[in-house]
């Protein structure tokens, strides 16, 4: 199991719960666009998110005040 670490992305961001999401969110984008397109990915869809929010290419935006 690939655990991505929160220190390789260098985003602004309050939560470990918010980076897992986030990567989550982007790696079921990227397996449904390559299913889509008959593309076969060599690399897991979660190495090619995390790697995305490493590069830059995506953010993780927070709002500043979440009320309970």
């Amino acid at each position: 199991m690939l655990k991505p670490s929160s220190n390789i992305i260098k985003t602004p961001h309050k939560s470990y719960y918010s980076v897992v999401i986030a990567v989550a969110k982007r790696a079921r984008e990227i397996a449904q666009n390559a299913e889509e397109n008959n593309q076969i990915l060599i690399e897991k869809p979660v190495d090619l998110a995390v790697q995305d929010f490493v590069d830059d290419k995506y953010r993780i935006i927070e709002p500043e005040n979440i009320e309970e």
